[in-house]
């Protein structure tokens, strides 16, 4: 991943410690939810569609260090819902960062301004601000005007505070490859965002829109023409070169749901954070109790139009671990 070189050399370690103990399932992010309530009703999101007394809910910080210690991940991506109306979120953003993790947060950022003044600037800490398209697009995405414009402020505000920001981009089957060109060149060059994150929309259950996900076919043939003429090497991806080859078609990978497992009120999502096949009470019972090989392209209907990153960037990195020239490959990139 384009990671800074430090927090890169820390993942690095991480993946050779696991390959020295032959360790087959082992996280690499940790997908954190400490609450499901938000500010927004995203047309492709569904977590505020969980039940009143659960949204009401808010996951203690010892809680949520204890997840985050037991699977041992060390990057831990905080999510939600929307994480800045959680009242404790600055004391688990501290928490982990003492316990050395690289931190990211996202939000929409509507909220951002109100409560930067609670975080401080560090080396292992990021905002991750959703943009979803240039301003009409971005704000039909989430249901509301004028929110494009709040987080573009917010984006500016925090990089002048000092903090590293990084943004994360769905695109949906309305997109074109001059939409993903348009949005990730303001990303870039507008904004200056130190990493960006993409990834093609997938049909999450309880999401309100169900018509404008992306199948494979559609993903491979937008981002193909997206990133043709050399394109994707000037943007600032936060992915591995091989998870940007799975996007375009020119490599194929096998799902590996555990490489960014999902803790959240309710528990260890089994298998993944897109998936609701029940819950496991801790880690190692996740591990022993989810039949892993049953899930992906193949295998699980469900599963056909996937290529969202918290299957498929794990296995890109794991491939780029196993392999010397990919490895260069990815420290070049």
């Amino acid at each position: 991943m384009a990671m800074p070189l430090r927090q890169n050399l820390k993942v690095g370690r991480y993946l050779l410690k696991q390959r020295l103990a032959r360790r087959e399932h082992f996280p690499l992010v940790l997908e954190l939810e400490p609450l499901f309530a938000c500010n927004l009703k995203c047309a492709g999101c569904g977590k505020i569609q969980q039940p009143h007394t659960l949204l009401k809910q808010r996951m203690p910080v010892e809680q949520a260090v204890a997840a985050v210690e037991e699977c041992g991940a060390p990057v831990v991506s905080i999510a939600g819902g929307e994480p800045l109306m959680h009242p404790q979120i600055d004391q688990i953003v501290a928490e982990l960062l003492a316990r050395k993790r690289i931190v990211l947060l996202c939000t929409n950022a509507v909220l951002l301004p109100r409560h930067l003044g609670r975080f401080k600037p560090h080396r292992d800490f990021s905002f991750i601000v959703h943009i979803d398209g240039l301003q009409e697009r971005h704000d039909e995405s989430v249901c509301k005007e004028g929110v494009f414009e709040e987080a573009v402020a917010a984006i500016h505000q925090a990089k002048a505070a000092g903090f590293r920001v990084m943004t994360n981009t769905t695109f949906f089957s309305t997109d074109t490859p001059q939409t993903v060109i348009e949005v990730l060149n303001y990303l870039n060059d507008d904004l200056e965002i130190d990493n960006m994150q993409i990834s093609p929309g997938y049909a999450y259950g309880k999401a309100p829109d169900q018509e404008h996900f992306l199948g494979v076919k559609q993903t491979r043939e937008l981002f193909a023409a997206a990133f043709a003429d050399g394109r994707r090497r000037k943007w600032r991806l936060n992915h591995s070169p091989l998870f940007l080859d799975f996007l375009e078609g020119k490599r194929d990978f096998e799902c590996t749901p555990w490489g960014i497992p999902s803790y959240s009120l309710l528990g260890w999502q089994k298998p993944c954070y897109l998936l609701d096949d029940g819950y496991a009470a801790s880690w190692q019972e996740y591990i022993d109790t989810t039949d892993f090989d049953a899930y992906g392209r193949g295998r699980d209907p469900r599963c056909a139009n996937c290529m969202a990153h918290c299957g498929y960037e794990p296995s890109a990195v794991f491939a780029t671990m196993s392999s010397l020239k990919e490895t260069i490959r990815a420290a070049a990139s």
